[in-house]
């Protein structure tokens, strides 16, 4: 004997049940939320007592003034609403074509044409509707905003000394660096410095002034450093976590950094000069990706716009 199952019977929870619910939440009564939902009154009794079965719970009570909200029913009916607003952005992402919203995020360490090139990213795609996002951020964090697809890019370096523990990493994570260019390091100083008027300083030049360097949180090691030769022993330091602090410091402090020697005057203004630094080092500057994840073509765009940027500050 064949068993037939009647409508509604052991079926799922539907978004147009939690609707109904929302509805008649607002509309303070079945027959008015019937009316506005263009729907039979007894059918959007059933569908409702069937939700409440199949949950457990009694979202409505119903008396002669009408219905109101359980104490259960109020904390379903705000999970109800997160659950319809997110269908509704999903339903405008990708039903209505007209106007997709591009999605992008990239993590970094602090680069001035990192920075750039997301500028111009964000002219390319001026008139469509987008959601980019700009992480400067800290070693570790650059490493697990990829790995789990916080960001579709992380940009940050590879040096003699830090190249083999920070690519055992980027592997673990089932990440893959790519190389974008190699530099020699330089110290960023204010024009005023007394270092300013060096073709080329070394470590021992820096020793009277003040170190800046990036805050890098719990992972504070120096594999994770944003600056080279960061075991160098320095009896002033100070630590910040952004890069306007950071420039300020610079200026304020004749304080130095160390870094790829590539400067934005749009960005970083006139008053920080670039010195080559004596050092047998070398930044290799490329970005993280997921190894199996093919590159989306805002991304492609972007590292074009990164490549045009850094031919730029070197010639």
């Amino acid at each position: 004997m064949c068993y037939q199952k009647n409508i509604g019977e052991d079926e799922e929870m539907t978004l147009q049940q939690l609707k109904y619910v929302i509805a008649i939440a607002e509309c303070g009564s079945i027959t008015s939320a019937a009316k506005k939902l263009l729907v039979a009154q007894p059918s959007l009794s059933k569908s409702v007592s069937e939700l409440e079965k199949e949950m457990g719970i009694t979202i409505f009570f119903r008396n002669n003034r009408g219905i109101y909200l359980s104490d259960e029913g109020t904390k379903f009916l705000s999970y109800a609403r997160q659950v319809v607003e997110q269908a509704d952005l999903l339903e405008q992402q990708y039903k209505e074509k007209g106007n997709i919203c591009r999605v992008f995020s990239i993590s970094a360490q602090h680069y001035a044409f990192v920075v750039n090139a997301f500028v111009a990213l964000v002219k390319e795609y001026g008139e469509n509707e987008y959601e980019f996002t700009l992480r400067e951020s800290r070693t570790n964090d650059i490493i697990e905003d990829v790995r789990y697809s916080r960001s579709e890019l992380g940009v940050l370096f590879l040096s003699k000394f830090n190249r083999e523990i920070i690519q055992r990493i980027v592997k673990s994570a089932d990440l893959k660096f790519v190389s974008l260019f190699t530099a020699k390091p330089h110290v960023f100083v204010c024009r005023n410095n007394p270092l300013a008027k060096k073709d080329k300083v070394t470590l021992s030049d820096l020793k009277p002034f003040t170190r800046l360097t990036y805050e890098q949180g719990m992972n504070n090691s120096f594999y994770f450093s944003e600056e080279l030769h960061s075991t160098e022993e320095s009896s002033k330091n100070i630590i910040v976590t952004d890069r306007a602090t950071l420039f300020n410091l610079l200026i304020g402090l004749d304080g130095y950094t160390i870094s790829s020697g590539i400067l934005s005057s749009d960005l970083n203004g006139t008053d920080i000069v670039s010195i080559p630094l004596e050092s047998d080092e070398i930044m290799e500057i490329g970005y993280i990706v997921q190894t199996d994840r093919p590159l989306s073509k805002i991304s492609k765009h972007y590292l074009e716009h990164l490549q045009k940027y850094i031919e730029d500050y070197r010639s």
